[in-house]
């Protein structure tokens, strides 16, 4: 028998991430549509960890199970940290990648070297009112000047992971999980799960 989770995401491509890594541990992954669940928090933490508490704490009053929540943003070393906590937002903003490549060649000095990390924390409140547990994973890499494949989702065909020489946009599925921010997060979480 599965045990229920819920992610508290919306977001399509960040739940079958979840989903790939955590079914084959005997976990039900569902999201707030799947429940038909009204979820929309406002995320005004100052970074990445208040960010996921404060959607892991919304879910939790909604779901009759473990909750978990990430947030995760591109960091641009060049930029300050930059898009950072507005990452989602400034890909809608420009309205493409290529948008955001044309805005970030902007924005860069002529001799950056375009290095930027991939970060997530995850946030798990496994029972109402219990304490909520973090789990991180940093990802560094570099923006490329253009797309390559067509694979994953959000920044992935513009980042290049330095660890392991891989362009996201050409990556398997399986191969991006084992290397990515969010794939060594959940890597973390499984862990503890599993325990």
């Amino acid at each position: 028998m599965k045990t229920e989770i819920m992610l508290a995401t919306n977001n399509e491509g960040k739940l079958q991430e979840f989903r790939d890594i955590l079914s084959p541990l005997g976990y039900l992954v569902y999201s707030p549509k799947d429940l038909n669940l009204d979820f929309d928090p406002i995320e005004n933490g100052k970074d990445f960890r208040e960010n996921a508490l404060i959607k892991a704490k919304a879910a939790s009053k909604i779901a009759d199970f473990p909750v978990i929540a990430d947030d995760s943003g591109l960091c641009i070393h060049d930029l300050n940290g930059f898009p950072g906590l507005t990452t989602a937002r400034y890909l809608k903003e420009m309205g493409s990648l290529d948008g955001v490549l044309r805005d970030i060649g902007s924005r860069l000095p002529p001799d950056s070297k375009r290095e930027a990390t991939f970060e997530c924390t995850i946030c798990l409140i496994e029972h109402k009112g219990n304490k909520p547990l973090f789990f991180e994973g940093h990802c560094p890499g570099i923006l490329l000047k253009e797309k390559r494949g067509g694979h994953g989702f959000g920044y992935d065909p513009i980042f290049h992971s330095l660890e392991h020489d891989l362009d996201f946009g050409t990556a398997s599925e399986e191969e991006k999980n084992k290397v990515s921010h969010r794939g060594k997060a959940l890597a973390k979480l499984a862990l503890y799960l599993a325990i």
